[in-house]
């Protein structure tokens, strides 16, 4: 019996640390405070999915594919800003960056938490503009071969500058293998 209770202490505690650590870098997001500099800065958003995070800015890892936490690079470089009250809600975080071409990498997560799809993308991002990525299914695809329409609906991201589909990125389900990568598509 107590070794049950011990284990139960320690399980309620690890669950207590990793509770912290989120609260600890949503007060460190907080903080972030705006400059002249980065309030001309472009906002980069993603919606579509339950859940998204932003991989990579460059070289700057911002949220940890094995963890699911935003990196101390990430805060300190001053790229994360929170648009709801806690990390723990879905697609809280966006980034503010400068104006300039970055590379960026996002993971999605349509279908659950164990697989994530990933979009690299090399985009110029303009001063006080705001982008968002989105992803969905494209489901206008009626016609063709049997087995063409029976494989799942591509899913696809937009990004979206200010309301307006500026570049779509497509991945098509190959029948063969049943793997794919997101292609652009022409708007």
């Amino acid at each position: 019996m107590t070794k049950i209770f011990g284990r139960l202490a320690v399980i309620g505690l690890c669950i207590t640390m990793l509770s912290a650590c989120q609260t600890w870098n949503t007060a460190r997001i907080k903080q972030v405070k705006e400059t002249e500099q980065s309030k001309s800065n472009a906002l980069i958003y993603c919606a579509g999915t339950d859940d998204c995070e932003f991989e990579r800015l460059n070289t700057v890892t911002i949220v940890d594919a094995e963890k699911h936490r935003v990196t101390r690079a990430a805060i300190q470089e001053g790229l994360v800003r929170l648009q709801e009250s806690s990390l723990n809600k879905s697609n809280a975080l966006y980034l503010s960056v400068p104006p300039k071409q970055h590379e960026l990498v996002i993971r999605f997560y349509p279908i659950s938490k164990d697989r994530a799809e990933k979009l690299h993308v090399i985009h110029k991002f303009n001063a006080k503009q705001k982008y968002t990525f989105r992803m969905y299914r494209d489901r206008s695809r009626t016609k063709g071969s049997l087995l063409n329409v029976s494989a799942p609906d591509p899913l696809c991201v937009d990004l979206v500058q200010n309301n307006k589909t500026i570049r779509r990125f497509c991945k098509p389900y190959n029948v063969l293998n049943g793997l794919g990568e997101f292609v652009e598509q022409k708007i």
